[in-house]
């Protein structure tokens, strides 16, 4: 089937677990629901919208939003400006660190927005911070999963490899001053992340740019997020619970979560199957998306023919 016959609902704001939130439906009303969770400070159309085609194409009603305190959802408020002191207390001396909420939180989102589109239970893919909500809602809401993908993403195991120094460096810079501030950084940070040269991808950067500075920015949202993800902890032990049939991606050269965290989450999901790919970073560039997409279809669809 063309993609350009396939069928599209345009952005619409829903209330789910109280917070209003930003989505996009992509294919037929009848297929396979797929749902896919973004990374920290990154708005849904960071899910391509051709990439978003061509899993409809494969059969699936693949849905896109954005988090909350992100792009077009509710904005949150609380939880200042991370600390260095904080982060070495964390990481030395394990004490917590202050979050106005946590994953748990953010996959209650995600719960309450498939409650609104009467969605019982889907093939749930995340992406860096989204594979880790991904895999809390695996975790905590088992029924609601009918296949688990964890794309560059962790388990939260304090033992594992950090971020890069350069990788931490562009987490904690400060917050650009001016759209065309922002333009550049935005261009400069996902070269950085793709870690290599993908021209077809660094062409659409500045288009890519200029659509999520018009959506809207929440630097302190983003900061809201970093805490959550710092002040949920390890999901290693809890993983062990997880019976979704999963598939874990990872690139073999991210700078950001390292390889080793698509590792231990493979390693701490019964039956889970890894997929590393070669040169990739902590991106999906575009070159990978017939690997990626290949396998986020064949993994749904062979856990939905079991389930069937």
């Amino acid at each position: 089937m063309p993609v350009t016959t396939l069928a599209h609902q345009p952005p619409q704001i829903v209330k789910a677990n109280g917070i209003d939130i930003c989505y996009e439906i992509f294919g037929d009303a009848n297929a396979e629901p797929l749902l896919l969770i973004m990374g920290l400070g990154a708005q849904m159309v960071l899910w391509d919208d051709e990439f978003c085609e061509q899993l409809a194409a494969r059969g699936f009603r693949v849905i896109r939003f954005d988090n909350r305190d992100i792009g077009k959802s509710g904005r949150l408020s609380g939880g200042g400006p991370l600390r260095p002191l904080e982060l070495l207390k964390l990481r030395f001396l394990r004490i917590p660190l202050a979050a106005p909420y946590k994953l748990s939180d953010m996959a209650q989102d995600t719960i309450g927005l498939m409650k609104a589109l009467g969605i019982q239970s889907a093939h749930v893919v995340g992406a860096s911070m989204g594979g880790m909500i991904a895999q809390e809602i695996a975790i905590s809401y088992p029924q609601a999963v009918r296949s688990l993908t964890s794309i560059m993403s962790t388990t939260g195991n304090p033992k594992l490899p950090g971020p890069s120094r350069a990788a931490m460096a562009l987490l904690m810079a400060p917050p650009p001053k001016s759209k065309e501030e922002y333009i550049q950084r935005f261009a400069q940070t996902w070269k950085f992340l793709r870690a290599g040269s993908f021209p077809e991808d660094e062409a659409r950067d500045r288009a890519l740019a200029v659509r999520t500075f018009e959506r809207g920015l929440n630097p302190a949202g983003v900061g809201r997020q970093m805490r959550a993800i710092l002040a949920s902890g390890s999901r290693k032990e809890r993983l062990r619970s997880v019976k979704a049939p999963t598939l874990v991606i990872h690139g073999t050269v991210d700078p950001l979560v390292h390889p080793e965290g698509g590792r231990d989450t493979a390693a701490s999901i019964p039956g889970a199957r890894l997929m590393m790919i070669e040169r990739m970073g902590h991106a999906l560039p575009i070159p990978m998306w017939p690997q990626i997409i290949d396998a986020i279809d064949a993994h749904a669809h062979q856990a939905a023919a079991k389930a069937a």
